[in-house]
């Protein structure tokens, strides 16, 4: 149910032309069933110009909420389509937690 409003919110703010939200929370120490760690790939023209930083200050400003009620974590790659066209095969790894990570 997070991951269905990270990305109707997501979809509204960028117009994306690409967007995946991946819930990675069963990689990490967290009870089953947990939706706190995402990874989110967001190819968007609205990123022209931008820098990173601000691309992400972006989407913490459309996920403030969900960062506020329990997502821990976000992993974020924004690009624009440009950026994109030589990355799309590529596989984009996330961070370790820090708090440690679930192994079984």
């Amino acid at each position: 149910m997070v991951r269905q409003e990270i990305e109707i919110k997501l979809q509204a703010a960028f117009k994306p032309s690409h967007l995946e939200v991946i819930d990675e929370s069963y990689r990490h120490n967290v009870p089953a069933g947990s939706e706190s760690h995402f990874k989110v790939i967001i190819i968007s023209n609205d990123f022209v110009e931008q820098k990173m930083i601000s691309r992400h200050r972006s989407v913490y400003g459309v996920l403030a909420k969900e960062l506020e009620e329990g997502v821990h974590a976000l992993a974020l790659h924004t690009y624009t389509e440009k950026e994109w066209v030589g990355l799309k095969d590529s596989v984009l790894a996330s961070p370790a937690c820090r708090n440690g990570s679930h192994t079984t």
